[in-house]
């Protein structure tokens, strides 16, 4: 009796965690910010792809920031966003949609953010960023994704042609990943028996086949065996407790980016489960916030 009820309160604590991640729209509106919703950057197979995009109030040229939705691949929506603090500190921020794996599996994913950028690129001058310098944001398997496009410029592979603009570049130059996946081939032996529960209907679902048949694929998504030398900046936040996404699977990519020499923040954000408020506070947003301006801004 006491198992099962163990395992009623933690499949309860799931379901709540996923709905933290995917449910509801965007946080209130910083004051004197404005939202230009569903501007349509690409249509694939009769399926539209749109993003929304967040201005800052009386910044001239904000920066850009582009966001990717968690949702375990499946759900979720460009409507929900995390945090608009860096609106209100002066950035301009995208929300993006990209097909779902109920419509497309991998790489289609990839595919849409990077036609994104590209026409984030591509129209800048007609709504008023500055796109020479992008930072891409995600939670959970939105940070997954954010993480594989910010260090795969490049790739035919992961490129694709979606919505055109392929005189533009999908180079971003700073990343930050809340609680992400970074290795599909590891993460199952990572997880917890609750965590697998979740995460193997979703990962069969992203690459279009059980994990033992689409080993390759499985690589081809992880960001840990893309990273090299010239990829941008990177700040993970991870929670201890997290039930859902193994912390090791940032401890992965942060430990990949420094046998690079590369600069890797990593927020470990104690007694803390997968998303929720903790990982928005104002001392996190704070350091997120001094990591986008040290890329993304003056000096560069």
């Amino acid at each position: 009796m006491k198992t099962d009820h163990i395992a009623v309160t933690i499949a309860a604590m799931l379901a709540a965690f996923a709905a933290y991640g995917q449910s509801g729209g965007a946080p209130e509106l910083p004051e004197g910010a404005t939202v230009t919703a569903d501007v349509p950057f690409a249509n694939v197979d009769r399926h539209e792809l749109a993003l929304d995009l967040y201005m800052p109030a009386a910044v001239e040229h904000p920066p850009l920031l582009v966001w990717v939705h968690g949702g375990a691949w499946r759900a979720g929506s460009r409507k929900s966003v995390s945090t608009l603090a860096f609106v209100e500190a002066g950035y301009a921020l995208a929300s993006v949609s990209y097909r779902l794996s109920g419509v497309a599996p991998f790489p289609a994913q990839s595919h849409d953010i990077k036609g994104a950028i590209r026409f984030l690129r591509a129209h800048a001058a007609d709504y008023g960023y500055d796109a020479s310098r992008i930072g891409i944001l995600g939670s959970s398997a939105g940070a997954h994704l954010a993480a594989l496009v910010g260090v795969t410029n490049g790739n035919a592979e992961l490129e694709g042609n979606v919505g055109g603009n392929l005189e533009q570049s999908s180079d971003v130059h700073a990343i930050v990943a809340y609680y992400p996946a970074t290795n599909l081939v590891s993460i199952l032996d990572q997880s917890t028996p609750f965590g697998l529960n979740v995460r193997v209907p979703a990962l069969e679902a992203l690459l279009g086949g059980a994990m033992d048949e689409k080993s390759e694929l499985a690589r081809l998504a992880s960001p840990v065996f893309h990273v090299d030398a010239d990829d941008p900046p990177l700040f993970l936040l991870h929670g201890d407790q997290d039930p859902q996404m193994p912390i090791n699977q940032s401890h992965e990519l942060h430990g990949v980016y420094k046998q690079h020499g590369l600069a890797a923040a990593f927020e470990v954000v104690h007694s803390s489960p997968h998303g929720g408020p903790a990982f928005y506070d104002a001392d996190r947003n704070a350091m997120v916030g001094s990591f986008l301006d040290a890329h993304l801004r003056g000096g560069h």
